[in-house]
């Protein structure tokens, strides 16, 4: 017959190990992030394209993480627009996005030594097979509230162009069309 031989340790020992033992296939949870937004990218014609999820960690940096497909292949500019709006309607698709989001007043670029605009972020580039995925951090909005907040009187919104933003031309660094939208929400 054999005997089982256990060691003595403190309660919150072994109620750690459970809890380590119990968690080991459970998804990691951060908890720096302080507050979190999303947008449902769809196209001109309203075809769902992808989504961006922008959670804001502890440290006041913003996170932004966007998949998209079914786009075009190059190099794309992303931006954060100043209107929560993405209406296609029109002759300009999305226009009622407004401007960049500038709550700072800087000009456009993150080459510009005037700049950059707080929704300016590196070029989405979309491969031959038409997925794409860009992932940058900011610090120059924010989704809590404050002067540089994405949810102003009237929100905002990630808009995609049709070209490369070259970093630096003004207003827009020659991004061209705008070719899909997302109104950035709380969940």
């Amino acid at each position: 017959m054999s005997r089982l031989s256990f060691i003595a340790l403190p309660a919150r020992v072994v109620a750690g190990a459970i809890v380590l033992v119990g968690c080991a296939s459970a998804p990691i949870v951060s908890n720096d992030r302080v507050a979190i937004a999303a947008a449902a990218i769809v196209s001109s014609s309203g075809v769902q394209l992808g989504t961006a999820e922008i959670w804001q960690d502890a440290n006041s940096v913003v996170h932004v993480e966007a998949q998209l497909r079914d786009m075009p292949p190059g190099a794309h500019g992303i931006h954060f627009h100043a209107a929560g709006l993405c209406e296609a309607a029109g002759s300009t698709p999305f226009a009622s996005a407004g401007d960049h989001f500038n709550p700072l007043g800087r000009q456009h670029g993150l080459d510009n030594p005037a700049g950059p605009h707080g929704g300016d972020a590196p070029n989405l580039t979309i491969g031959a097979d038409r997925l794409g995925r860009v992932s940058f951090t900011t610090d120059r909005v924010s989704v809590t509230p404050g002067s540089t907040t994405l949810f102003d009187g009237d929100g905002t919104a990630i808009v995609i162009h049709a070209s490369a933003d070259d970093q630096i031309s003004q207003p827009s660094g020659n991004s061209g069309a705008r070719i899909a939208c997302g109104v950035v929400r709380r969940p």
